[in-house]
């Protein structure tokens, strides 16, 4: 919780402040910019070469924006930061919001900070700003679990925890020989401490250490430096993106933002045409209560989706209602799941326990349970996310076009096939994402990945005057979408190893009996026994699943990606498992721990 004292942000359960009542963004500029010589570090940066920062104690975030404003000032355009940090206690909004109106020349990109950060999630975030030229990857957690975890080079660190006496957690060897690991040769690092252990901590584990001054009455400080050089990192500048569905559009969008040139390749006539094509999608994330690498990597993909979709829908109009989503304790064992779930100390932007009277209220009908509320669960079209994230200049998409093969060449990859008129077409690019389905496995490169078939048919049902009052989500062993154009989205059935899309009625059957799990009320209001099935409307796709529910994200071979078997979920993962091979390919500072890397990769062993 933050205090106050003196007009200035006061930590009480370290006894510390956050920075120096002189002036806050000074002492940041001298003891971290001017540290670790930012300025022209920055200035010198190549075309389409990424600086990374490290930083133990996010606070505020005044180090985040300082860095970002100076970057802005004086970095190539065609530059790029990353800027990783850590905060254990995050400030809420209200909070982070007083303590940054302290410093108006700073508005702009405390808006923007602000605007994402309602979005935050338990453990790892990544968010961009400024067109995916600034890139923030917040975690929050511990700081000895984090740094080990960290994926890619950092350039220079800001120690800036609460004083070692009174947060010596921060301040170990541990800490100190972790950084060391996951920083490039050369890396740099300031403190405003100068505390005898920390210097001797941070030279046992490699550092170079020196002394000066200090800012205000501090009379010296810590700064230094690994020895060596960073690698020369070569760019990216062409890539080839294999499938039009929300998995194959976020790659290209995450690509296009750094400055590739995507060629996107999709089958169909039109982008989205298949699990990607239905009129209205869900954003649900059906969490458990131990933490394993996929409820990681959904946590990180919840709030990354959410975020993304803020971003798009002010830049391109998005049709997206945020009208939360109710988890309902309709059987043992989910109520089992749920109250696992609700004992753990969640914030409640993400999700709180409800009784039955008070989901009944948010819902605007009767429910017979309580459950789980989220309430920045949602509906989006899909079609229209993927025209939005394949809008840029950047991709050209070409539609209508079978991929028949891809074939590793002296510049990258080759990929062959024909056009809806069977003309044949080559394109050749240094990388290749794969995003199809699960007819990928088709190619014998693919063939040995454990894709399975999933169909799943959505039912539309006609409102009635009673169903219109639904305002939310409503998931119990299917789910109801509230009204929109007279019609409800109930859904979905899972059929295995079903590859075939017409639409059944035997399947909106079954979607009709799941709404009894839902609302009995409603299913009774609507008369669902006296529908004539044969005449509800519909749509069925087949998505590509893999066993375990994790999908199959990173490199297969050198150059060459795949993001696939997202399931019933990639509306949620999709986008951030596009960033990830984005700044995989580009050699970026990755934006998810290396445990869920790793649990993600369809060829392991590749990431270290």
């Amino acid at each position: 919780m933050l205090n106050w004292q003196d007009g200035q942000p006061f930590s009480r359960r370290f006894n510390d402040v956050y920075f120096s009542n002189d002036s806050g963004p000074e002492e940041k500029r001298h003891v971290f910019l001017q540290g670790n010589r930012l300025s022209e570090r920055f200035a010198s940066l190549s075309s389409g070469e990424c600086f990374a920062i490290g930083e133990t104690g996010f606070g505020t975030g005044l180090n985040f924006l300082c860095a970002w404003q100076l970057f802005d000032e004086v970095a190539p355009s065609s530059s790029s930061l990353d800027f990783f940090s850590v905060e254990k206690y995050p400030l809420d909004e209200k909070e982070l919001a007083d303590v940054l109106a302290l410093w108006p020349m700073l508005q702009q990109y405390a808006d923007e900070l602000l605007d994402r950060w309602h979005r935050r999630v338990p453990g790892w975030n990544r968010w961009n700003f400024a067109g995916g030229k600034i890139r923030l990857t917040l975690v929050i957690g511990d700081v000895v679990e984090t740094v080990p975890e960290i994926c890619g080079g950092i350039s220079a660190w800001f120690l800036d925890g609460f004083s070692p006496a009174r947060n010596p957690e921060m301040w170990t060897q541990p800490v100190f020989e972790s950084i060391v690991k996951v920083s490039q040769p050369g890396a740099s690092f300031a403190t405003y401490t100068c505390a005898g252990g920390v210097r001797r901590g941070l030279q046992q584990a490699g550092f170079q250490v020196s002394k000066s001054s200090g800012f205000g009455r501090k009379r010296a400080m810590l700064q230094g430096h690994l020895p060596g050089s960073p690698p020369v990192r070569t760019t990216v500048t062409t890539a080839i993106v294999i499938g039009g569905g929300v998995a194959g559009c976020a790659v290209a969008s995450a690509l296009a933002m750094r400055g590739v040139s995507v060629t996107l390749i999709e089958s169909a006539p039109v982008l989205a045409a298949a699990a990607s094509g239905n009129p209205r999608g869900i954003l649900h994330i059906r969490l458990s209560a131990g933490i394993d690498p996929l409820q990681r990597f959904l946590l990180a993909c919840y709030g990354y989706a959410l975020a993304l979709l803020d971003e798009k829908l002010h830049m391109d109009g998005i049709a997206r209602a945020e009208c939360g989503e109710l988890q309902l304790a309709f059987s043992a064992r989910e109520a089992k799941r749920i109250d696992r779930l609700a004992a753990l100390d969640w914030p409640k932007h993400l999700l709180r326990r409800v009784d039955a009277a008070e989901a009944s209220k948010l819902a605007g009908i009767e429910l017979a349970h309580g459950g789980l509320w989220f309430p920045a669960g949602g509906w989006v079209v899909p079609p229209q996310m993927c025209a939005a994230l394949a809008a840029s200049p950047a991709i050209v998409q070409r539609t209508g076009c079978h991929a028949e093969s891809w074939t590793a060449v002296e510049t990258g990859w080759r990929v062959e096939g024909k056009d809806e008129h069977q003309q044949t077409w080559s394109y050749e690019a240094e990388i290749v994402v794969v995003c199809t389905g699960y007819q990928v496995k088709s190619f014998a490169l693919l063939s040995h990945l454990p894709l399975i078939p999933v169909r799943g048919q959505i039912t539309m049902l006609p409102a009635t005057q009673h169903s219109k009052k639904l305002r939310t989500i409503v998931s119990a062993n299917g789910y109801l979408a509230p009204s929109a154009g007279e019609l409800h989205v109930l859904g979905a059935t899972n059929d295995f190893n079903d590859e075939a899309v017409d639409l059944r009625t035997s399947d909106h059957a079954e979607n009709l009996s799941k709404l009894a799990d839902i609302s009995p009320a409603l299913a009774k209001s609507m008369d669902i026994d006296s529908l004539d099935v044969e005449l509800l409307d519909g749509r069925a796709s087949v998505r590509a699943s893999v066993p375990g529910a994790m999908p199959l994200v990173g490199e297969l071979l050198p150059g060459l990606y795949a993001s696939l078997g997202h399931g019933t979920r990639g509306l949620i993962t999709a986008g951030l498992s596009g960033e990830l091979i984005a700044a995989m390919a580009c050699g970026q500072l990755l934006p998810l721990p290396l445990t869920v890397v790793n649990a993600l990769a369809p060829a392991p062993g590749l990431v270290e």
